[in-house]
């Protein structure tokens, strides 16, 4: 799944470093100030009234097999997030009112028509896409986040196929000055429903690294890795979009994600 917003906010940061050194303390001091100069503090940002707007791309293609029987499933989204931002504390923790402007949807099963919805043209919406076209255009949830991107508090409006949808605005930043090459990560439980109508719940890990740090804008790896043992098919298929790859480039003078790109095979 890949993620851009409609706007791009650059900011170069320049440093100058001493290159010409005759004594090993001082050559020694330099390193230390190099280092010093790599290290950078993550931080959100935000400004009352503002709205944050996302273009969110999706495209995947599922094969099963079940008893021999082989269908394939092609399906793909574009849709257009707003995070309108309600109000921001002093310590800039702000509330943010998540919605849907509009989607346009295809999906295509072997053996079947294919199906396509589009909130902007399409008056009535196919089945199966009811839920979405009702969701279009309203509040769905009400988030207050903090500067480190950490949910403080989430009052969902309406449930739709977008309440599950995380990631995009965010990503749990670190608590301390990180350098390029360093790692932090963030627990998290995902609970996953069962066909006998329980819940199984699963840890993950999410594991994220400083990958570069250019005229302003930082690179940050992530990776999710799954850490309570499966061994029931069933529940593999279903936790497979929980461990995936991706990049993120984040803005740090901005104080916000450019872009988001995850990737699952």
């Amino acid at each position: 799944m890949a993620t851009r917003p409609h706007f791009f906010i650059y900011m170069a940061v320049c440093g100058v470093f001493c290159l010409s050194c005759q004594f090993a303390a001082a050559a020694e001091a330099d390193t230390k100030d190099t280092k010093k100069a790599q290290t950078v503090t993550l931080r959100y940002q935000f400004k009352p009234g503002e709205t944050l707007c996302w273009e969110v791309v999706h495209r995947g293609k599922i094969s099963a097999t079940v008893s021999g029987s082989t269908q394939d499933t092609e399906m793909s989204s574009r849709s257009l997030k707003l995070w309108r931002v309600s109000d921001v504390k002093p310590d800039g923790t702000a509330t943010l009112e998540y919605s849907v402007a509009d989607v346009k949807m295809r999906q295509k099963l072997s053996g079947r028509k294919e199906v396509r919805y589009c909130s902007k043209t399409d008056k009535t919406a196919p089945v199966g896409f009811e839920d979405v076209a009702h969701a279009v255009g309203k509040t769905l949830s009400i988030i207050t986040i903090d500067t480190r991107g950490k949910v403080l508090r989430r009052d969902r409006e309406l449930e739709s196929p977008f309440s599950q949808s995380k990631g995009q605005l965010t990503i749990p930043l670190p608590e301390k000055p990180i350098a390029v090459g360093q790692t932090w990560s963030e627990p998290h439980e995902v609970t996953v429903p069962l066909e006998t109508g329980g819940i199984k719940r699963v840890q993950t890990l999410q594991k994220y690294t400083l990958k570069s740090l250019k005229t302003g804008v930082a690179t940050i790896l992530v990776e999710t890795q799954i850490l309570t043992p499966i061994s029931h098919p069933a529940l593999e298929a279903k936790l497979i979009q929980q461990a995936s790859r991706g990049r993120v480039r984040f803005d740090v003078d901005a104080g916000r994600i450019l872009s988001q790109q995850n990737e699952l095979d």
